[in-house]
């Protein structure tokens, strides 16, 4: 089986394949300092817990937007798996053309997403990854990677308001009552969602006009959030949790020896 892990700033998704199906699939907060022994330890709990045998992974694929976790995992993959992991990076095979200025400055996490996000609609898509930061990544019909926008996550975005404006309290990201609030949190609520909604579908937009492509463009979202903002927009079409992971299960068949 393959085992798949994608760290992102806050989150970390693991993904078990075998073959194409997704045996099983978990996400954990990310801990930047965490040692060699203490993934390893992580590793054993959650296969013990789901029953699964750590001997049934022969292959590990990872995606890093925290440096230290990959030489912590590139460790952990060979002492309690026996197998050197591929790590998505410069030189690895994706079969998308990446089109940005400097093609070593797109995240992992962002050429992950824009492999899944083809390979599914096999034509121009956009993906909407609701992560620490929200990314927006462009993928042209012939496969190339076209580069998108970075934007501040929403969960950042209410937490330095709140920290910013001593008066405003904490409040959930949830759907408001209606647009027009009738008190703070109502308010606080209105903004963070809509304000957020107008800001995705703006931006959308906006790329999608200067893409020019001829074939409609398929909008995707990914990330903890997507759900919430997805029903609320008019923008995205898809909503795919694992997108991420598939993405890096595409890209581990990709860099294969061919028979």
């Amino acid at each position: 089986m393959l085992l798949v892990i994608d760290v992102g700033n806050t989150q970390i998704v693991l993904g078990l394949f075998e073959g194409e199906r997704l045996v099983r699939d978990w996400r954990v907060r990310t801990d930047h300092e965490r040692t060699t022994d203490e993934w390893g330890l992580l590793l054993k709990n959650l296969f013990e817990l789901d029953g699964i045998d750590m001997d049934a992974v022969t292959a590990v694929a990872l995606s890093s937007v925290v440096p230290p976790a990959i030489h912590a995992l590139r460790r952990a993959s060979t002492r309690y798996f026996g197998v050197e992991p591929l790590v998505v990076g410069p030189g690895i095979k994706t079969g998308l053309s990446i089109r940005y200025e400097n093609p070593r400055e797109v995240g992992a996490d962002r050429v992950v997403n824009a492999v899944a996000a083809f390979a599914r609609v096999n034509g121009p898509c956009i993906v909407v990854d609701f992560g620490t930061a929200t990314t927006f990544d462009c993928i042209a019909g012939d496969g190339g990677y076209l580069g998108g926008a970075i934007a501040p996550g929403i969960g950042i975005s209410l937490e330095a308001l709140v920290t910013r404006a001593a008066k405003l309290p904490k409040v959930e990201i949830a759907r408001p009552r209606a647009a027009l609030g009738r008190n703070t949190e109502e308010s606080m609520r209105s903004g963070v969602l809509y304000g957020y909604v107008a800001l995705v579908d703006g931006l959308v937009e906006r790329l999608i006009a200067e893409m020019d492509e001829e074939l409609p463009v398929a909008v995707i979202a990914t990330g903890g959030l997507a759900g919430v903002i997805a029903a609320e927009s008019r923008t995205i079409q898809t909503v795919d949790g694992n997108l991420t992971i598939e993405g890096l299960r595409l890209i581990h068949l990709r860099n294969q020896p061919r028979e």
